[in-house]
């Protein structure tokens, strides 16, 4: 893409210089001040050409310590510099021309050399134009588009050129001043107009309708709530974008990371020359309060695990209930201070809730390695259970120690039309009484229907 952008800069500067080089002679040997103006506008385009190459070259550095944003603003300095120096030449010209037009008229105007050059400086803008035009639609790029801009211009002043030249040969010998001062004239405001574009470039200016798009875009993805700020600015072809968007509270990180992806992958359907930043806030809007009750709990320092959350409403009056774990370590007065900070932070949040009822456990962490091998342990959990006749099957007796923790694991069939409810009542009754026997005992008892 860089290299075919560089090669059509190349091959239009080649193309403008020999237009300088014929306008120039022909202009000085014809006394023609519209040709000379022209040849000069075509020097100050080829410079434009070569500075706009020299910003290709830069503009596509990568970023460094002091750009962070990349180099393409160089691009819009450059042409920057090529508008001003174009309204000085312009401004020169029209006093020229006024003088002139001031002055008596020549004797003789050769005008058959001014037109040969006026032609051959149409053909090369017309090679410029189509070259220019197939190279953007096939790559793109700031720089071919300022060109195309430029080739554009050249082939406007030319015809001006032209049409004084026509005045000239039916006797209207000030046609030639006249079509330099209004060539003249149209180079001041397509310079102004060039400045007052890579003015704004630099100022970080961005269309409010492509940032309206971009907002459009963000707010069609599924998942996202809102696009609170949408920020964007441009840099050479790049345009960098920051979006600051909303989802539901109760999202995982791993699926808010999973549409922000797809904010991104829209966004660059779109505008493929894009760098995009997204950052995602929670909103608790419509989200069930039981959800955003745990989020709450699980954000105070010290939990260390939330379960059984429920909310419910009696009489206009709203309640809360959750268990919280806590370091088994821990002492009365410290974990209660923990569950006065989560009832704190809930009813600030949630004002209409009138009552929080915590339920603090202990949280005892699994190791990953643990010795087993325990037929004392076993055979002291087999005699338990088989206490209770409502298990019509034992299974798998898993006993595993860590320090002075011990990890119980056992399958266990019942009658498959019992209730479930009832199957709890059972596993918790085995589970405290097991508990009694095994002080710091983890006990998972999973019950199947037989």
């Amino acid at each position: 893409m860089f290299a075919q952008r560089t090669r059509t800069l190349k091959l239009s500067l080649f193309a403008i210089l020999s237009a300088f080089v014929v306008e120039l002679v022909f202009g000085i040997f014809s006394n023609s001040l519209a040709l000379i103006t022209d040849s000069v506008h075509a020097l100050l385009d080829s410079i434009v050409t070569v500075v706009l190459l020299l910003a290709a070259r830069f503009a596509i550095k990568p970023p460094d310590a002091e750009h962070t944003y990349g180099h393409g603003k160089i691009e819009s300095l450059g042409g920057l510099i090529g508008g001003i120096a174009i309204f000085l030449i312009a401004c020169f010209f029209i006093v020229e021309a006024i003088i002139r037009i001031q002055s008596p008229p020549p004797s003789t105007f050769p005008t058959t050399l001014v037109l040969i050059a006026a032609l051959y400086t149409i053909c090369t803008d017309i090679f410029r134009i189509v070259l220019l035009n197939r190279s953007i639609k096939k790559v793109g790029g700031v720089t071919l588009k300022a060109d195309f801009y430029h080739a554009a211009m050249d082939f406007g002043s030319t015809m001006v050129v032209i049409v004084g030249i026509v005045l000239v040969s039916f006797g209207f010998h000030d046609g030639d001043f006249v079509a330099a001062l209004f060539l003249g004239i149209l180079l001041v405001f397509l310079s102004l107009k060039l400045i007052h574009r890579t003015a704004l470039d630099l100022t970080d200016i961005i269309s409010p309708d492509l940032v309206s798009k971009v907002k459009g875009i963000t707010l069609d993805t599924q998942g996202v709530l809102d696009a609170s700020s949408v920020l964007m600015r441009r840099s050479g072809d790049m345009f960098f974008v920051d979006i600051t968007m909303s989802l539901r509270g109760n999202v995982s990180f791993e699926r808010a990371h999973e549409i922000s992806d797809a904010v991104e992958r829209n966004i660059k359907k779109e505008i493929t020359n894009s760098e995009i930043t997204i950052h995602f806030e929670p909103s608790w809007k419509d989200v069930p309060k039981d959800s955003k009750i745990y989020e709450i709990a699980s954000d105070v320092p010290g939990v260390m695990g939330v379960h059984n959350v429920s909310y419910y409403a009696s009489d206009q009056m709203h309640y809360v209930s959750l268990h919280v774990m806590v370091s088994r370590e821990m002492n009365l007065e410290q974990a209660h201070k923990i569950s006065e900070e989560i009832e704190q932070k809930i009813f600030a949040t949630i004002p209409d809730i009138n009552h929080v009822t915590i339920h603090l456990e202990p949280h005892i962490a699994i190791p990953t390695t643990l010795k087993s091998d325990y037929k004392k342990t076993d055979q002291k959990i087999l005699e338990i259970l088989k206490e209770h006749g409502e298990i019509k099957k034992i299974g798998n007796i898993v006993t595993l120690y860590f320090d002075d923790l011990l990890k119980i694991d056992i399958d266990c069939s019942f009658d498959k039309d019992l209730t479930i409810e009832s199957v709890h009542d059972l596993t918790s009754q085995i589970e405290q009484k097991i508990r009694g026997q095994f002080k710091n005992s983890v006990i998972t008892i999973h019950p199947e229907p037989f």
